[in-house]
């Protein structure tokens, strides 16, 4: 892969603009260019009509502005020559004794298209109706126009490519109507789509506008650049405050400060890549039909040999599972996801006519998840907490730490208590199999796990139960489990909850849906929160000899927030492990070191292809967001895949 990563830079400006005065709003034009030229931006957006300005009214009759925007459209084309940023400029356009309101698209001193408007606002305070002529007739075809100095394609039906990034263009009132001309635009092929707009500001439209950009965005899979006239516009009835926004499949990058009187650029790095593997994912996405005949396209050349090693404009979340504190819907999401898992194993109990619910209760994140939704679900199905059967099951590495949380958890909880010491069946294997109980290898884990897993599903048979799985979906990629151990279960409500969500949910349980008053020994919240700061550990290997926890698990698999990191940019992305890398580098800054995020890849890697045979087996169990590994559903690999090609494509 080139060092761009698939990325490219892009830009929307708002320049301050003299209504009808061209030699003006060129300057300002080009300083904007300038600056996006030095900034390696390789797209770069004005607003409708920022040539003449908006606002002429009846003045677009006159002849004479018309012929000046041409003028300074030849001008500032020949500005742009051996300069690698594309322009994408509004003008008026006379063609066969018909006026268009025009985007013209610039680069390196050369016209390449001219795309008109299609939807001409009539109504209320536009009247663009009355000077412009719709573009929708040349849907069909292109036509052709000589205008300043060259004879170039003419019509909406337009794509345009920078480096291998494919573009196209439509204007304000465009992305208004039902089905706007951007839509097409995509299923032909182009990546980013920008908009040329003149939006003036009432109460609340700015809101609408951002809803509006992020939900086509969403739909079309692309990136989407929105320029919109600002100061110097008349405000003899209108005030348009040159709003810019650049959103990427539904999401923000970057948006201007509104109001401003002063010149404004904004700049994002879009992920063209991420937005190509999305729509092929998306197989409906190219099934939709479609009134533009062909497209014409045209190559502009390479993209800005642009830095994104050194500057990178976009920001890269390190906890892409995870809701940030400062995120409005953060309690919202918290909630959905719990219902969806609540849900799901309350239809299951029903469907089956188990009677009771059995569960392990380890003291650790993944079984106390598992516990909090199994009692829930019992809530909304009415029926007595005591008919949730929870299992301690002391080994040979549990810890008073995480026994004490087990056991005072289950007695807050109110629900069926039991314990019963794997030590002795244990033991009697080791001897059975002949294994030397003092070499802790895998042997001497998994049979701990397996024994546990036996006594739950026997405990399931003997009162009419159901086993709940409380392995998450981070320990499902790594294939962190014992096979046919806590691999397995009658069904997994955390199988689509990776861990440093795991985490996130049971801290947002414990302070907003237990309260603080003591139950017992110690109050619901307060051992929920102990939980929460307890090491993760399988605690199958002795404890120290103060009884501390010795086998730290991402000591030996590494950060779970790094795996949940390199899972999702993998999974979702279908990223390279050189791109993922690069991600990981931005997102978590100095946290890691080159070396620690290649070894931990490499590790992820290595592990999430040898692991796939674990996954091909799962027990049923929810969905809960965009990364699933269910083999009936959203992950179908072989087994026997090789990860050669991965564990290549990372730095030695």
């Amino acid at each position: 892969m080139d060092n761009n990563y698939g990325l490219i830079r892009v830009g929307a400006a708002s320049p301050r603009v003299k209504v009808a005065d061209v030699s003006y709003n060129i300057e300002q034009i080009k300083t904007l260019v300038d600056r996006a030229e030095a900034d390696d931006v390789s797209l770069l957006a004005f607003p409708e009509l920022s040539i003449t300005g908006y606002t002429c009214g009846d003045l677009f009759g006159q002849s004479l502005l018309i012929r000046a925007a041409e003028e300074g459209v030849l001008d500032l084309c020949a500005y742009t020559t051996g300069k690698y940023v594309t322009v994408v400029v509004g003008a008026p356009v006379r063609l066969h004794d018909r006026l268009y309101n025009c985007a013209v698209v610039l680069r390196d001193g050369q016209v390449f298209g001219i795309v008109p408007k299609i939807h001409l606002p009539g109504y209320h305070e536009f009247y663009e109706t009355r000077w412009f002529a719709s573009g929708g007739s040349f849907r069909d075809a292109c036509s052709e126009v000589v205008y300043a100095g060259a004879r170039v394609p003419f019509g909406p039906c337009q794509i345009f490519t920078v480096g291998e990034v494919p573009f196209a263009v439509e204007l304000c009132e465009d992305l208004w109507t039902p089905v706007p001309p951007s839509s097409y635009h995509a299923m032909a092929g182009a990546r980013i789509i920008v908009n040329l707009s003149a939006s003036n500001e009432v109460l609340t439209k700015h809101t609408y506008r951002k809803e509006l950009i992020a939900n086509q965005s969403y739909r079309t899979a692309s990136a989407y650049v929105y320029a919109s006239s600002g100061y110097g516009e008349s405000t003899q009835d209108l005030v348009f405050a040159g709003s810019s926004l650049i959103y990427e499949n539904g999401a923000l990058l970057a948006e201007n400060p509104r109001f401003s009187r002063e010149n404004s650029l904004i700049e994002a790095d879009v992920d063209a890549e991420k937005l190509s593997t999305l729509r092929q994912q998306q197989n409906t996405f190219h099934d939709q039909g479609g009134p533009f005949a062909d497209y014409t396209v045209s190559d502009l050349g390479e993209a800005a040999p642009t830095d994104f090693e050194e500057r990178l404009l976009r920001h890269v979340e390190p906890h892409p599972f995870v809701p940030s504190p400062e995120a409005a819907d953060r309690d919202d999401r918290a909630e959905e996801i719990t219902s969806i898992q609540v849900l799901g194993l309350l239809s299951r109990l029903e469907h089956i006519q188990c009677r009771t619910a059995v569960i392990g209760i380890s003291g650790g994140l993944d079984s106390t998840l598992a516990l909090l939704v199994t009692v829930l679900a019992f809530d909304r199905l009415g029926w007595d907490r005591t008919r949730v059967i929870g299992v301690t099951m002391p080994g040979l590495g549990t810890t008073d730490r995480t026994y004490r949380n087990a056991v005072d958890l289950m007695h807050a909880l109110g629900i069926t208590q039991r314990e019963i010491s794997v030590v002795p069946a244990v033991k009697q294997h080791f001897k059975d199999i002949g294994h030397d109980p003092s070499v802790h290898d895998t042997t001497y884990e998994n049979a701990q796990a397996r024994e546990r897993t036996q006594l739950l599903m026997d405990i399931a048979n003997q009162e009419n139960g159901l086993v709940v799985g409380t392995g998450d979906l981070s320990e499902l990629a790594l294939g962190w489990c014992t096979y046919n151990g806590d691999h397995m279960s009658m069904y997994g409500v955390n199988a689509g909850v990776p861990k440093t969500l795991v985490r996130s949910l049971v801290r947002w349980a414990a302070l907003h849906r237990f309260d603080a008053a003591a139950a017992g020994k110690r109050s619901v919240r307060e051992i929920l929160l102990d939980i929460v700061d307890t090491p993760i550990s399988p605690e199958l290997t002795p404890a120290d000899a103060q009884g501390n926890i010795v086998q730290m698990t991402e000591d030996l698999v590494g950060p779970y927030e790094l795996h949940d990191f390199f899972l999702y940019h993998f999974f979702r992305f279908g990223f390279a492990p050189e791109k993922v890398l690069f991600l990981a580098r931005k997102a978590f800054g100095e946290a890691y070191s080159e070396e620690e995020l290649t070894k931990w890849l490499r590790k992820f890697c290595w592990r999430f292809f040898s692991q796939q045979f674990k996954r091909s087996c799962l027990p049923d169990g929810p969905k809960i967001g965009s990364v699933s590994l269910s083999p009936r559903g959203d992950w179908r690999m072989p087994s026997d895949a090789s990860v050669a090609l991965w564990i290549k494509n990372l730095p030695e």
